[in-house]
């Protein structure tokens, strides 16, 4: 990078950090450093939930999964507004009329200390993992294309987060996010309209539009319902509706964005201002994505995008192997760029076979591009047999790197700075507060002073912020970042959802009851899917990861119901 870029990227980072020590310095008690006063508007609540959700992971990931799988992850937010529906309406009430600091204080006025601890615990481990990642995921990345150390990075952007989140708590959180947000999505739309901009001047919007469409990349809607299918309609408004309903009703990193609202009404309306924007959000992120895709149509792709690794194997006893594989790459997307261009005029003649003929022949040229690039991950592999193969988080940002103008290209790698640091601040915050409120205050420390339990959230911040680094440190990359931290929910956000649900829906459940089945349904969604990533399942139990928000929901309240009529039988005789 130049030092325009150098500067532009420290600038609007070290910025942010001092505006949010800046604004919120002064807590003087445990109410305003977790609830900030309860002084939030419903614009400040909406860009919180939404600044908390969109990690780098988002920004990394959600554009090249555009760009290899088309736009059909889109589905996976279709239920995201009947959720925030649903928790305006029975949640929230509930979180408010008691004036809880966290989600799972309810649960021991309607059960016992016990299930509270269990739920508080579950979340504990599952977002104290995801905060790791949320440093990892991004950190690899940026440490890859800036030719940084992977554990400096890492360090870098825990330790930024963890001062302003440590000084201001909540209110910090909240603040900082507001500008996090408009850097994220202001350098995100401005590199969509240079992607649009450096296509080639006979190629219009349109065109661009229809070859990606005959390419296969424009897949919004997929009405093909299949279980081990991750994104299709019925997969979005089912199984990843459960997911939504547990993350943002259950999750206190989401939970303690909104309960700190003015009131009620304010706090509903930051849920629903994220239930309205937040599709529209992913689809502009996605559609960057494919345009990217389109670019690359008439300009040649690395033949590997991580390109640390690619030229690691070109300076290998494999080089001559690659140089070969290049080449026929280079020689089929020629083809292809050819094909696309008549293909594009057939269109304008309305040349209906000709059409069909060309676009078949784009599709084989891409596949057997694909097929190269298998190749080559296969010698990487046997170059590097730690390497990592999946390099779609490295397609925007090698875009960025290799084309986009200087200055621009700082901004966006603070974009992905300021997303990594908006969503871990969130989760230490959160994590701090679980730690304080459910398990200092409550079993520990009952009896100290309100200085006591605030310098304890300080220092609980502090420790949870250093064990997410450590954990970064050591953590190994998933398939796909963005599907890492699903897959990591989906694990245990459908046994705390269906606590919730218990304990809301079903008045004749008692606390034994739910609790030693939460345990058990728990074990159970870990058994499934551990037979479903070992391809070992029996086919009535294959199923993709967001469907286990479901099977832990569900087998709770089943479970639960069932041995509490067992009791009841027993006490009756």
């Amino acid at each position: 990078m130049s030092n325009l870029d150098w500067f532009v990227l420290i600038f609007t980072l070290f910025s942010i950090v001092a505006y949010g020590i800046w604004k919120t310095r002064g807590a003087k008690d445990l109410q305003s450093y977790l609830k900030g006063n309860n002084d939030a508007k419903w614009w400040g609540i909406g860009i919180s939930i939404m600044a908390t959700q969109a990690s780098a992971i988002t920004f990394l990931s959600t554009p090249g999964q555009a760009y290899t799988d088309g736009m059909r992850f889109i589905q996976f937010y279709f239920g995201l507004p009947i959720a925030m529906i649903i928790l305006s309406v029975t949640f929230l009430p509930i979180f408010y009329r008691l004036k809880v600091y966290t989600a799972y204080e309810y649960l021991e006025t309607r059960f016992d200390l016990k299930t509270r601890t269990l739920a508080a615990f579950l979340f504990l481990i599952q977002r104290g993992l995801a905060a790791g990642i949320t440093i990892y995921a991004p950190s690899i990345i940026l440490s890859t294309l800036l030719n940084w150390n992977l554990t400096l990075t890492n360090i870098f952007i825990g330790l930024l987060v963890i001062i302003y989140t440590v000084s201001g708590g909540t209110k910090a959180v909240t603040q900082t996010q507001k500008q996090q947000m408009a850097v994220m999505m202001g350098g995100m739309i401005l590199a969509g309209i240079l992607v649009l901009n450096m296509l080639p001047s006979n190629i219009s919007f349109l065109d661009a539009v229809n070859v990606a469409g005959k390419m296969g990349k424009l897949n919004l809607v997929n009405f093909d319902f299949s279980l081990d299918d991750r994104y299709n309609f019925w997969t979005g408004t089912t199984a990843a509706l459960f997911l939504f309903l547990s993350y943002f009703g259950t999750d206190q990193s989401q939970v303690q964005r909104y309960l700190t609202g003015k009131s009620l009404a304010q706090s509903r309306l930051g849920l629903i201002m994220n239930g309205l924007l937040k599709i529209p959000m992913q689809l502009i992120i996605l559609f960057i994505g494919v345009m990217v895709f389109v670019f690359y149509q008439f300009n040649t792709p690395p033949i590997f995008f991580n390109k640390v690794e690619l030229n690691n194997v070109k300076s290998s006893i494999y080089s001559e192997q690659v140089i070969k594989l290049e080449n026929e790459f280079k020689v089929l997307h020629e083809k292809k760029t050819v094909d696309i261009y008549s293909l594009l005029d057939a269109q304008k003649h309305e040349d209906e076979l000709k059409i069909e003929e060309l676009k078949t022949s784009v599709l084989s040229s891409e596949e057997k591009m694909k097929q190269i690039n298998i190749n080559v991950k296969n010698i990487v592999r046997e170059n590097n047999p730690s390497a990592e193969l999946n390099d779609k988080d490295y397609i925007f940002m090698s875009y960025v790197i290799d084309y986009l103008p200087t200055g621009i290209i700082g901004l966006l790698f603070a974009v992905m700075f300021s997303a990594a640091m908006s969503s871990t601040a969130s989760e230490l915050n959160a994590l701090a507060s679980t730690t304080t409120i459910d398990v200092y205050k409550r079993s520990i420390r009952k009896t100290e002073i309100d200085h006591h339990y605030l310098m304890s959230s300080k220092y609980f911040t502090f420790l949870w912020g250093v064990l997410a680094i450590l954990f970064a440190t050591t953590a190994s990359l998933f398939e796909n970042l963005i599907q890492a931290v699903n897959l990591l929910g989906s694990l245990f956000y459908g046994t705390i959802l269906g606590i919730f649900v218990v304990a809301f829906y079903f008045k004749k459940v008692k606390s034994n009851a739910v609790f030693y089945c939460a345990i058990f349904s728990e074990i159970l969604v870990v058994f499934i899917h551990f037979l479903n990533h070992y391809q070992i399942a029996p086919n009535w139990l294959q199923m993709g990861y967001l469907w286990y928000n479901v099977v832990g929901c569900l087998l709770v309240i089943l479970f639960a119901n069932l041995a509490q009529k067992v009791i009841n039988f027993q006490k009756a005789i």
